[in-house]
C-alpha cells in the first residue's frame, strides 16, 4: 500500500514523501520539521486534534500574557518553568494548547505567536473535496448505496448479482450498513 503525505516546507512549497512499509528517507529540511516529517510519514495525517480558527486579536493576547510574565516580543524562554507558565496561561486564555509533539519547536515569543496564528483544519482531504464547489461534470457520492433485497424497492429486491452476498466486515460500518447472505442454489 502506498501512502503519500504532504509536509509543508515553507508557506508556499510542499514536499511529497512516499512510504511503502519501509524506513523512509526524508530530504534535508529544517531541524524543526525533520521530526514532524518523520512522524507524519509514519502514522499519516489524521490525528485527534481539535480544530482552531485564530481569533482576531490573538497577537495582542499572546504578547499580553508574555508581558505579564516579564518577556518582550523578541525574547527567548529563559527556563522550562517560564515556558510552562506562559503556555499554561495561553491555554487558559484561549482554550487551545500546544501539542506535545510541537513543544520543542516553541523556543521564543515569536514561535508562540506563529503557533497561535496558525489555523488547524481537521478535515480529511475527502471531506474537504465534498464541501468544495466542483465543476458541473464532477460529482462525489459521499455516502454510497449498498444493495439489500429487503430494502431495495426499485426492482422488487432483485439483484443484478443474485449469487453475491454483501458482507460488512468492520464493526463501525455494521451499524451503518446492513449486510446479507445471498441464497445459493448449490448445497
Amino acid at each position: 500500500m502506498l501512502r503519500s503525505c504532504l509536509i509543508p516546507v515553507t508557506r508556499t512549497h510542499f514536499q511529497v514523501i512516499a512510504v511503502r512499509h519501509k524506513k523512509i528517507k526524508v530530504p534535508k529540511v529544517d531541524k524543526k520539521l525533520q521530526a514532524s516529517a518523520e512522524s507524519l510519514a509514519a502514522r499519516g495525517f489524521l490525528r485527534p486534534t481539535k480544530p482552531w480558527d485564530p481569533p482576531a486579536g490573538i497577537d495582542e493576547t499572546v504578547l499580553k500574557i508574555c508581558a505579564d510574565n516579564g518577556l518582550k516580543a523578541d525574547d527567548k524562554f529563559e527556563g522550562l518553568d517560564v515556558k510552562f507558565n506562559i503556555l499554561n496561561a495561553c491555554y487558559k486564555e484561549t482554550g487551545h494548547s500546544v501539542p506535545n509533539s510541537l513543544l520543542h519547536t516553541i523556543e521564543c515569543v515569536d514561535d508562540l505567536k506563529e503557533f497561535y496564528q496558525t489555523p488547524v483544519d481537521t478535515k480529511t482531504p475527502f471531506d474537504a473535496l465534498t464541501k468544495m464547489e466542483l465543476p458541473k461534470n464532477l460529482h462525489i457520492q459521499e455516502n454510497y448505496v449498498r444493495f439489500h433485497p429487503d430494502k431495495d424497492t426499485m426492482f422488487n429486491g432483485l439483484s443484478a448479482f443474485p449469487k453475491s452476498s454483501t458482507i460488512v466486515t468492520g464493526l463501525r460500518w455494521k451499524k451503518k450498513y446492513e449486510g446479507y447472505s445471498a441464497k445459493r442454489s448449490w448445497p
